[in-house]
């Protein structure tokens, strides 16, 4: 069983990435109910098991079931390539409460009475969802958000260097064993059947932490979106930087050596921030002295500047770890 889209080479070209702290936050969902589906994130789950007490959820996973299908309105699909969590809890708000309704009565395998509740009303189960939405966010997802948006931004760069480098087809092949592209036509492996081409607009290529290892789509009346399994999830709960090579470090300097090493892969100063456990202005002031240098060079991608390493900061990152 299977997903199959027709692409057509406008669709081909207009393919975009984008990540999304609402699906991220979704997705979750789905690990606290079900916390040996997804043992990887058990940091997590420990860190805010204490604080579920005080939150109401019930709504939430009643729409949100531990698998098959859930209401799509709580999840649309990013509409810029690194949305902020405010901006999407807005589009939930605004959702139809029409199309909420039609949706929550697609859902199975939870609670009849909470869904009964929310159809009865939908406009007001779309409001007290959004507050649920907010209330979990604040609680339970946003101090470790910016651990998971570092995750999130480098698969996107380093997925957007693949499709410039190699096509659509070194793309998808290297995306998920459950996605095939023919050239003609993309395959998502999933538990139920759908067929046609897209709408238009495109197609959103969105990785997930939270909904590791799977695959899902969203299609029409939303923008047709592919989300994968995000690479490197293993190192997500990580403490920390591996500490950098000693011969690099004496020569530039700890902090200096490490963030020369993670610019392995191209990323922004909050992402390095994140993974160095530095502050930005700590890491853009490192990011000036390599900049300087002539061992990293700054490339504008958007609104945000993207680090990577010149061919001097290649040649330099990889001597000493050959020695060492």
């Amino acid at each position: 069983m299977s997903i199959t889209w027709a692409l057509r080479p406008e669709d081909v070209a207009r393919i975009r990435f984008a990540f999304s702290p609402m699906w991220e936050l979704v997705a979750s969902l789905r690990t606290l109910q079900q916390p040996a589906r997804q043992s990887i994130h058990l940091p997590w789950l420990k860190a805010v098991r204490p604080r579920l007490a005080g939150l109401d959820l019930s709504e939430l996973f009643a729409l949100v079931p531990p698998s098959g299908y859930l209401a799509d309105f709580i999840t649309p699909p990013p509409d810029t390539p690194m949305p902020d969590f405010a901006a999407e809890l807005d589009r939930v708000r605004r959702t139809d409460p029409a199309l909420a309704r039609e949706e929550a009565l697609k859902v199975r395998g939870t609670d009849p009475a909470v869904i009964q509740r929310f159809v009865a009303d939908p406009e007001a189960g779309v409001s007290r969802v959004a507050d649920a939405l907010e209330a979990y966010w604040e609680g339970c997802f946003a101090e470790f958000w910016p651990r998971v948006y570092a995750l999130l931004e480098r698969d996107v760069l380093r997925r957007s260097r693949q499709l410039a480098q190699g096509g659509a087809r070194e793309l998808f092949a290297a995306l998920d064993p459950a996605v095939k592209w023919t050239g003609e036509l993309l395959l998502v492996d999933r538990p139920w059947c759908a067929s046609g081409g897209l709408h238009g607009d495109g197609l959103v290529l969105v990785p997930s932490a939270f909904y590791w290892p799977a695959v899902a789509v969203m299609t029409a009346p939303y923008q047709s979106m592919l989300v994968y399994p995000v690479q490197g999830v293993g190192t997500l709960w990580e403490q920390g930087p591996p500490p950098a090579p000693g011969a690099l470090a004496a020569l530039i300097g700890r902090s200096r050596a490490a963030i020369l090493l993670a610019l392995a892969e191209p990323a922004t100063t909050s992402a390095l921030a994140v993974r160095m456990s530095l502050t930005p202005g700590a890491v853009s002031q490192h990011l000036g002295v390599l900049s300087g240098g002539g061992l990293a060079v700054g490339m504008r991608i958007g609104k945000q500047v993207v680090y990577r390493r010149t061919l001097a900061g290649d040649i330099l990152a990889a001597g000493p770890r050959a020695h060492a």
